[in-house]
């Protein structure tokens, strides 16, 4: 009966010192996590299950020269519960500064394509982010000069869109963001001999619009939106003029045609109304400079 009352006490003393030791452990070693370590795509030390997937890859770096040095660099804001990454030509990412066991990370958006109107960089798109609903999450990111490049501002006007203001000193000059500049001498041609095919008349406003989308698609600036077809089909199609390209032909002609009976009756003194005549206007437009053109002006 002795020595198992001392048995009991020597088990009641160990549970003691045990107690005692964790208590101390839990005090004197534990950690308080400020915030999740989930950061996106761009946290390499996460094994790859355990980040966030994006469903499609960033497009390759364009637009200004001069922004191409963002490239690799990323910036980032917290707003409320939520920290949001910046990651230029590459994505945008959301994370909820929360303790909760199901706190939110998630795409915003993978660099896309530029955003342009009237000669001028207004935006970039990062497109295919996280599923919302029946759609992805997609984000605008707008530049504004500033002395110093940060992200200032995340608004969601509508549910799943989301608007990302990034101030820089790399657009404050005036011409920074022009589209024309950034283009390529061969490109730049296309875009003058456009012009000048709007400019006589060959082409509508609309043919025109088509022109520079394809030309701000050969330049990467744009995301391209044509139908791909196999090798014997676009051979076959390469033979075949377009529908613009055999209408200056027939302008061509039909000026001849005028030509030779204007001076077939100036022979032989009988008058005719030069005033059509005199009002045509010729035009020689390539081949390569009038695809995609659905705004033809009927010139018969």
């Amino acid at each position: 009966m002795h020595c198992l009352f001392n048995y009991t006490l020597h088990l009641i003393r160990l549970l003691l010192c045990f107690c005692m030791f964790i208590n101390y452990g839990l005090c004197g070693k534990m950690k308080i996590v400020e915030e999740p370590n989930t950061f996106g795509l761009n946290n390499p030390f996460l094994a790859q299950g355990s980040r966030l997937q994006p469903k499609v890859s960033a497009s390759p770096v364009s637009g200004p020269a001069h922004l191409h040095r963002l490239a690799g660099k990323c910036f980032s804001l917290i707003e409320s519960t939520y920290k949001y990454e910046f990651c230029p030509f590459h994505n945008i990412t959301q994370h909820e500064q929360s303790f909760r066991w199901n706190a939110y990370s998630g795409i915003l958006g993978i660099w896309q394509e530029w955003e342009i109107a009237n000669n001028t960089f207004t935006g970039m798109w990062m497109r295919e982010g996280d599923n919302c609903g029946t759609k992805n999450r997609e984000t605008k990111v707008i530049l504004i000069c500033s002395n110093s490049s940060r992200l200032v501002q995340v608004s969601e006007p509508s549910t799943c869109l989301y608007s990302l203001t990034f101030e820089t000193p790399l657009v404050c000059h005036p011409h920074s963001l022009l589209v024309y500049p950034a283009l390529t001498e061969t490109l730049q041609k296309e875009w003058d001999e456009a012009e000048q095919a709007r400019y006589e008349g060959i082409i509508t406003d609309q043919g025109y619009n088509n022109l520079l989308k394809d030309i701000f698609e050969d330049a990467g600036f744009l995301k391209s939106q044509r139908v791909k077809v196999n090798m014997p089909e676009a051979a076959a199609n390469s033979e075949k003029p377009n529908s613009l390209d055999k209408c200056a032909k027939d302008f061509q002609k039909q000026r001849q045609e005028i030509e030779r009976l204007r001076a077939l009756l100036t022979q032989h003194n009988i008058p005719f109304d030069s005033s059509e005549a005199n009002g045509t206007e010729s035009a020689t437009v390539k081949d390569q400079h009038l695809r995609g053109d659905n705004g033809l002006i009927n010139m018969l």
